[in-house]
């Protein structure tokens, strides 16, 4: 039988959105989010949802009390759906075995085991979260061990592929689905209904069918591919300062190579968000869980890369304003991880924010999208309280939190930042009044003639219109 009815646990990044779309793309079926957070619920009932994504607005405002539904009833919703999407959190453990690098699946559990004790009819069980490979074994367990008389499952793997700031675009027009399940008769005709799902809007060419294992192995290969791009040029970027070479010129060169591509050849600041850290970091442990430390390794050193660029990049900010930035006013121009999203998880402005207060810095932040309370909470989990209420000032506007200060260090590549009218910034700055390009987004050029000493990843430093390498620099 067809799906009629479905439900999703977890109300986040990713079962929002990604059920809004499905709920807009089959009209037929009915779809409710269901989450324990009460104020999650009512934000996504009310005009303001919790999470920006451009597009995503539209979208629920269509389906939402059609056949959209958000729930704090999740005994309703899982007794009721065909098929149920697990997509709940899967932090990096904090503790105990695997500390910093496994993945604490203990939400992944508790769906199961709530599953196991609500539903009284056969379900479909699909994993959406990021799960360590043959975490579904695992969900099968408990469903098969607490399951009532007569109840079966079958357990898919559905991983997601949304890139924050696009993602009713990724969800829309998707590169590939991928569904992974048992190859045995039940577990075939399962895939077979959550392709049927996406078949109203996705062509079947594009949907890709594996077996369980291989599919949950992708999710992770492919953030550790994309990651590992990120860290690839940023590691170009310090040889780029050193020697006269242009990061972005070298970046153009590599990416019209028809094997290699442009995309991801962005220097920054350093990546961040919710995945690509966590997705490696289980992949390190993985592989050393299964004696593979040389494999390990290689993965660690994506990570160490992302790392050395951060703090690189704030020892540059520091390291230009005479070695000292103590009680010197710095404006942080964006605190999300990426643009087009309110989302702070792994932002490296944190790293830069948390750097800069340490060495007595007094920090003014303007992020578009980032709630206040969100970055006082980024901040003080980073440091503490008393150092942020004595060093964190936080504005409405650019100009605003630019003023009176002496340098401008740019986290996030808001689209606003690039129209700003920088001599209006610049009149009202202390002098030198300095940049730091942690995005490679503005005209350096035009900010130089306005009279800004100018600083960006992976091209010599620019000051008073000379170019300088960070090694003369230092022997200055």
């Amino acid at each position: 039988m067809p799906i009629k009815k479905i439900c999703c646990i977890g109300a986040g990044y990713v079962g929002g959105p990604t059920c809004s779309v499905i709920a807009l793309k089959c009209p037929n079926i009915m779809v409710t989010v269901v989450d324990k957070s009460k104020e999650r619920i009512a934000q996504w009932n009310s005009d303001k949802l919790p999470i920006y994504e451009p597009g995503l607005d539209d979208v629920v405002k269509k389906c939402k009390g059609v056949n959209l539904f958000f729930s704090v009833d999740i005994e309703k919703g899982i007794r009721e759906a065909d098929l149920i999407f697990i997509s709940v959190n899967t932090p990096t453990k904090t503790f105990g075995n695997g500390k910093g690098r496994a993945a604490d699946l203990k939400y992944v559990e508790g769906a199961a085991r709530m599953i196991a004790d609500i539903a009284d009819e056969d379900k479909i069980v699909v994993e959406k979260s990021t799960v360590p490979v043959r975490a579904a074994e695992s969900i099968m367990n408990i469903l098969r061990a607490n399951h009532k008389p007569g109840v079966s499952y079958q357990i898919l793997s559905n991983p997601e592929f949304l890139s924050e700031g696009t993602a009713i675009d990724n969800l829309l027009n998707a590169d590939r689905v991928l569904i992974g399940g048992e190859d045995t008769k039940e577990g075939l005709a399962a895939v077979e209904e959550l392709c049927w799902v996406y078949e109203h809007w996705i062509p079947r060419k594009n949907i890709l069918t594996t077996n369980t294992w291989s599919s949950e192995l992708s999710k992770l290969a492919a953030n550790a591919f994309l990651a590992q791009r990120i860290s690839s040029i940023n590691s170009l970027s310090a040889v780029c300062e050193a020697t006269g070479a242009d990061v972005s010129e070298v970046a153009r060169a590599v990416g019209r190579d028809s094997r290699i591509g442009p995309k991801f050849l962005q220097a920054s600041v350093g990546f961040g968000g919710s995945c690509f850290q966590k997705d490696i970091l289980n992949l390190v442990y993985i592989c050393e869980c299964l004696n593979l430390p040389e494999v390990a390794a290689y993965w660690q050193q994506v990570i160490d890369i992302n790392e050395y660029q951060k703090s690189r990049f704030s020892a540059k900010v520091i390291g230009s304003l005479f070695n000292t930035v103590t009680d010197k006013k710095i404006a942080l121009l964006g605190f999300a991880f990426k643009k087009d999203t309110g989302d702070t998880r792994e932002s490296p402005a944190i790293h830069v924010a948390k750097t800069l207060l340490d060495e007595g810095a007094k920090l003014h932040i303007y992020d578009p999208k980032v709630e206040s309370a969100q970055i006082i909470e980024d901040l003080t989990y980073a440091i503490d309280d008393y150092h942020v209420k004595k060093s964190v000032s936080l504005y409405n506007d650019a100009y605003s939190a630019t003023a009176g200060t002496h340098a401008i260090v740019v986290c996030t590549e808001w689209d606003e930042f690039i129209t700003l009218d920088y001599k209006n910034i610049y009149n009202a700055m202390m002098k030198p009044a300095y940049v730091f390009d942690g995005r490679n987004i503005l005209d350096h050029d035009k900010l130089m003639k306005i009279g800004f000493e100018v600083h960006s990843i992976g091209k010599q430093m620019q000051r008073c219109g000379v170019k300088r390498t960070w090694g003369s620099m230092n022997q200055m």
